[in-house]
């Protein structure tokens, strides 16, 4: 009975901590918007958020979070044409960090190293992602769907950058001896 007790205890604990993980990622996104007239979208800190969540918690539920709390900034903000394809695109994100950070970090100790390439394979998922939402599903021109690019590298760079950072300082804190996860979230 104990055992079934602290099994229900944690996955409580995951479901309150990607609940937490989904709002930050909602008003992350929200917080600072800065337009790009190019894509119809802005760059934001959501994408930082999105690294946090899959390095914390890992797994089914920083997927989950990644998708819905992108969304729900998007259908908050007026950018409810993007929302649907955020929810899959930011899904996709967590799950390729999670992909990289693992086959990175290993057994070793690299955090910050599987941080990086986490997140570039991540960003990755969203710029061709977005490229080929807005191409194949909003009917823009392929001409107009590059011209998203741009604007989508500047948003994955600032989305690595910071969460590096956030990373980095909350894994040399201990937040994950601290909040009881496991080393292995991923």
């Amino acid at each position: 009975m104990e055992r079934k007790v602290k099994t229900m205890n944690k996955n409580l604990y995951k479901v309150i901590l990607a609940a937490v993980l989904i709002a930050l990622i909602c008003v992350g996104t929200m917080v600072i918007q800065i337009p790009m007239p190019l894509t119809n979208g802005y760059v934001n800190l959501g994408d930082c958020f999105i690294i946090l969540a899959a390095w914390a918690l890992g797994g089914p539920w920083s997927v989950a979070a990644a998708g819905i709390g992108s969304a729900m900034a998007d259908l908050l903000t007026g950018y409810a044409h993007y929302a649907p394809g955020t929810l899959i695109i930011k899904a996709l994100m967590a799950f390729v960090y999670l992909l990289l950070y693992k086959a990175v970090s290993g057994k070793k100790d690299r955090a910050v190293i599987g941080t990086i390439v986490g997140g570039i394979g991540a960003e990755l998922v969203m710029i061709v992602g977005y490229f080929f939402y807005a191409w194949l599903l909003l009917g823009k021109s392929f001409e107009g769907a590059s011209g998203s690019i741009p604007g989508n590298l500047i948003q994955g760079v600032f989305g690595i950058v910071c969460g590096v950072l956030m990373v980095t300082a909350l894994d040399k804190l201990g937040f994950k001896k601290r909040f009881k996860l496991s080393k292995k979230t991923v």
